[in-house]
C-alpha cells in the first residue's frame, strides 16, 4: 500500500492535468467535478479485481457477487451524470472523448497496479 496508494494520487494529479489542459475544466466546476467522480470511482471500483488475488487476475475468477457489484456500481457511476439525480448532484455528461480518456486512465492504472504487485510479490517471494 505504500506504493499503490502514491500511484492513486498519482493519478488523481492525472486526471486533473487532463480535466484542466486537455478538456478546459478550469473554469467549467460541474465538468471538473463529473469527469474526477467517474475517473476515482471507476479506478477504486475496478483495482479490487487486481488486488483481490497475488497472480494474475485473468486467472482467478472473482465470484459473482462480487463481479456484479464492481461492474454495477462502475457503470452506475458512469451513467449517474446523464439522468436527473446526476444535474441534482451537479453533475453534467461528459463529451465522448473525455470518457474515452477516463477509460485510458483507469486502464493504465490497472496495469500499473499489477505491475507494481507482481513486483512486490516477486521480490519479497511470494508468488
Amino acid at each position: 500500500m505504500t506504493i499503490i496508494g502514491p500511484i492513486s494520487s498519482l493519478y488523481d494529479f492525472l486526471t486533473f492535468g487532463v480535466l484542466l489542459w486537455m478538456f478546459h475544466a478550469a473554469g467549467n466546476a460541474p465538468l471538473f467535478r463529473t469527469g474526477w467522480f467517474v475517473e476515482s470511482l471507476a479506478t477504486q471500483t475496478l483495482v479490487v479485481f487486481v488486488i483481490r488475488t497475488a497472480g494474475n487476475p485473468f486467472k482467478s475468477r472473482p465470484s459473482g457477487q462480487l463481479l456484479i457489484g464492481v461492474v454495477a456500481v462502475s457503470l452506475a457511476g458512469a451513467v449517474l451524470p446523464y439522468t436527473s439525480l446526476g444535474t441534482v448532484l451537479g453533475f453534467t455528461p461528459l463529451p465522448l472523448p473525455l470518457l474515452a480518456a477516463i477509460c485510458l486512465l483507469a486502464l493504465t492504472y490497472l496495469i500499473l497496479v499489477q505491475g507494481v504487485k507482481t513486483w512486490f510479490y516477486r521480490r519479497h517471494a511470494l508468488l
